[in-house]
């Protein structure tokens, strides 16, 4: 649906076309321009709106999926309100597996649009709200009991290749046209598939363009290193996985660190100058881009995305008594 259009036929017509916001204000000074993504103003406030309706279509036209049929995802809230939205649209029952340390709002959230939510425990070493590797691997194992014991269809985010498709052909394309052209393009890493989708789609235009893998300190894997810190804060990715069956690694111009403070600091300025709540990952990628425009890529433009709502994170320390 173009975004002149008065009249949406489900709210399946408004997944994407998402607005494209130049943060003028945090860049000004630095001769460089920072396009933002605001992805988290898809139905489901985040970026994987995109992809749960891109899988779900995908396995409809091939088949796997058929009317009736259930579907179950591991997510870490995000994905799984894509899904619940389009399940709703489409007559799925849907089923979330989650962990108990992702915010609860993200469950309750999912619980609202119809879905059945499965929270699994944590690991004994792992704080809530610093979702580790091993807490994911634990939400794995019980997205694919449920899977076998309900004969239910699986939107594998991790797997699917209609999750970076959905960036390859939408949201990378939407940032050509809304930019006119960029520099240089960084990315949180969770599954893999929105780096992936939009590194391929930009490099296809221009191969100058330099693509690259944002993570938290101590949790650095797809950059080789060791991990040294598994339960940082940034929710929503850096599961310290080093194989993301998405990711070519070919597509990958560098690797930015950046530290939970920084993330949570560039998410509160995002929100205090220029009134864009959004969360943990788009406080890293904005962190990611000033630190592009302050070193390589001076003068340059960057794009990012905002991936998803900071209203999904009231409950948590992003928010909760910085401003009382």
């Amino acid at each position: 649906m173009s975004p002149s259009a008065q009249l949406a036929s489900s709210v399946l017509d408004l997944i994407g076309n998402t607005p494209l916001v130049e943060l003028s204000r945090i860049a000004a000074g630095l001769g460089g321009r920072i396009f933002a993504k605001a992805e988290f103003l898809n139905p489901g406030y985040s970026k994987k709106d995109r992809i749960a309706l891109q899988m779900i279509e995908e396995a409809e036209a091939s088949g796997a999926l058929k009317p009736g049929d259930a579907i179950v995802e591991l997510t870490s809230g995000n994905t799984g309100a894509g899904l619940a939205i389009v399940c709703a649209a489409k007559g799925y029952h849907f089923i979330a597996v989650m962990s108990r340390g992702n915010s609860t709002e993200r469950a309750t959230m999912m619980r609202a649009l119809g879905a059945e939510v499965v929270l699994v425990d944590q690991c004994p070493d792992s704080p809530p709200g610093q979702v580790s590797g091993a807490d994911l691997a634990q939400v794995e194992a019980a997205a694919q009991r449920i899977a076998r014991e309900r004969g239910a269809f699986r939107a594998d985010q991790f797997q699917l290749p209609g999750n970076s498709r959905a960036h390859y052909r939408h949201t990378a394309p939407e940032i050509m046209r809304q930019s006119g052209g960029i520099d240089a393009f960084c990315d949180f890493i969770g599954s893999g598939g929105s780096f992936a989708g939009c590194a391929r789609y930009f490099k296809e235009v221009d191969p100058a363009i330099q693509t690259y893998v944002v993570e938290p300190v101590g949790a650095a894997a797809v950059a080789g290193e060791t991990v040294t810190r598994p339960n940082h804060r940034i929710q929503g990715g850096g599961y310290t996985m080093a194989d993301l069956p998405l990711l070519d690694r070919a597509l990958v111009d560098g690797c930015l660190k950046i530290s939970d403070e920084e993330a949570m600091e560039m998410a509160r300025r995002l929100a205090r100058e220029e009134g864009l709540f959004a969360g943990f990952s788009a406080g890293a990628n904005l962190a990611a881009a000033l630190r592009l425009l302050n070193s390589k890529h001076r003068g340059g433009r960057i794009a990012i995305l905002l991936s998803d709502s900071g209203l999904k994170y009231l409950s948590t320390d992003l928010w909760r008594g910085s401003y009382d």
